[in-house]
């Protein structure tokens, strides 16, 4: 959690942020915008997890009488990364609902339709797991542009264009750590009475 003691930090400050799936290092810069190392990715089916004997670029499942091909990732949670030709068009709420839930993903999965417009620019539509299409995934843009760059689709910084805002994405390669950087602005503030 960032608190309020941390908007006073100057370019180029880090703070470290627990989560559930590890610490995050932020870094801030003097735009607004924060780059954040979202960790390694994991490529093995049991670190994902998913239920396939071995690791593969592209995973099948049958979903609704048709095969969806698929590529996956875990960034601390679940993805699999669709391509498609126009996100306008792409079937997020039910194709999203039926992948999420699939047999093959034993804790569930957050579904990524990612549209190449060139190898520096992404448009994506993220059905998370647990709740429905979601207008910004940050852990989704990383898997999709990680998925992308694995399958030789897209360069090592990509633009990731989502509904709720822009975000991008570099990441070197296997074995190295995934860089978000996007702007930091306040969305909300409130007090809990307990």
């Amino acid at each position: 959690m960032i608190t309020e003691n941390d908007k006073k930090l100057s370019d180029n400050d880090e703070i470290r942020v627990d989560t559930d799936s590890g610490q995050l290092l932020l870094r801030f810069d003097d735009n607004n915008m924060i780059t954040v190392n979202m960790g390694i990715p994991r490529h093995a089916p049991n670190e994902i997890p998913l239920l396939a004997e071995q690791e593969s670029r592209f995973y099948t499942v049958r979903v609704n009488d048709n095969e969806r091909a698929f590529g996956a990732v875990s960034m601390g949670n679940p993805h699999a990364v669709i391509q498609v030709s126009d996100i306008k068009t792409a079937q997020v709420a039910e194709l999203g609902k039926a992948l999420e839930s699939h047999d093959f993903f034993p804790e569930r999965v957050n579904v990524g339709f990612m549209q190449v417009i060139d190898r520096q620019h992404i448009k994506l539509r993220v059905f998370e797991r647990g709740a429905a299409e979601t207008l910004a995934c940050g852990s989704g843009a990383c898997a999709a542009v990680v998925i992308g760059i694995e399958h030789n689709l897209l360069d090592h910084n990509v633009t990731v264009e989502l509904p709720g805002g822009v975000l991008t994405i570099n990441w070197p390669g296997r074995g190295e750590p995934v860089l978000m950087t996007g702007p930091a602005i306040s969305v909300f503030e409130g007090h809990i009475t307990l």
